[in-house]
């Protein structure tokens, strides 16, 4: 199923992915009607190429249209037709589709971008979040993920352990990241299909979403530093698992 709405990405990482991936989604780039350097009129001829309107405008217009941004002075109108991909339609996809990204209590907006970015990255299928502990797609997400937000499905399931036993059942092997446990994910053995799970930086993951896990793995870390930010973590995991894989 596809869903279409219209939304705004701003700044200039956002709004070049989006042109390199799926300009005819662009309807509109606002710019600063002040700025005349070298990045803008690189991109208005990246625009130009793409044919995309676009229209110069007061900085106060780009401040009101999406308050309390850093927008650079670019603000693009842009078509949004994300793929409604359900937790079935994965477990019975193609066999390589070999990763996934499971995300639990994960809130913060630029926190997902970042992990969509890596997960983009290293060639995960998809990213899973509850329902009801997790953050939607939003301009902030978009900005972040500089494109990617366009291109890995974000599944979003109501029951996440129950979720992840299905998995489990389809031969998946889940593997959770613990700052206690004792095993590092350097010496972990990426031989089969993967969901790796995250929980929140601080709190972590929920007790019920560790048990449902088949492995606990932590990152190796000096004890001046008490934890990492998720995104840094997922990075770091992924990495670590195509590498393994490879």
């Amino acid at each position: 199923m596809s869903v279409k709405g219209d939304s705004r990405i701003f700044g200039f990482h956002a709004v070049f992915a989006r042109l390199r991936h799926s300009p005819a989604t662009i309807s509109e780039v606002f710019i600063d009607r002040k700025r005349r350097d070298a990045r803008i009129r690189k991109l208005e001829e990246r625009l130009n190429e793409a044919n995309v309107k676009t229209l110069r405008c007061d900085a106060e217009r780009l401040n009101n249209m999406l308050p309390g941004v850093s927008h650079q002075g670019v603000v693009a109108s842009v078509t949004v037709d994300q793929t409604v991909v359900s937790l079935e339609d994965l477990i019975a996809g193609p066999s390589d589709a070999q990763l996934f990204v499971v995300l639990d209590g994960v809130t913060d907006p630029r926190n997902l971008g970042a992990i969509m970015r890596s997960a983009c990255a290293f060639g995960a299928a998809a990213i899973i979040v509850p329902k009801d502990r997790s953050v939607g797609i939003t301009d902030v997400v978009e900005k972040v993920a500089s494109g990617a937000a366009g291109i890995i499905p974000l599944i979003s399931v109501t029951n996440l352990a129950r979720s992840l036993r299905l998995l489990k059942e389809a031969d998946f092997w889940i593997v959770g990241t613990d700052g206690e446990a004792e095993e590092s994910i350097r010496d972990f053995s990426f031989t089969s299909r993967t969901v790796l799970v995250f929980g929140a930086e601080g709190s972590g993951a929920r007790r019920l979403t560790k048990e449902t896990c088949d492995h606990l793995v932590s990152i190796p870390i000096t004890e001046v530093i008490e934890s990492l930010n998720v995104a840094v973590s997922v990075g770091i995991c992924l990495y670590e698992a195509t590498r393994l894989k490879s």
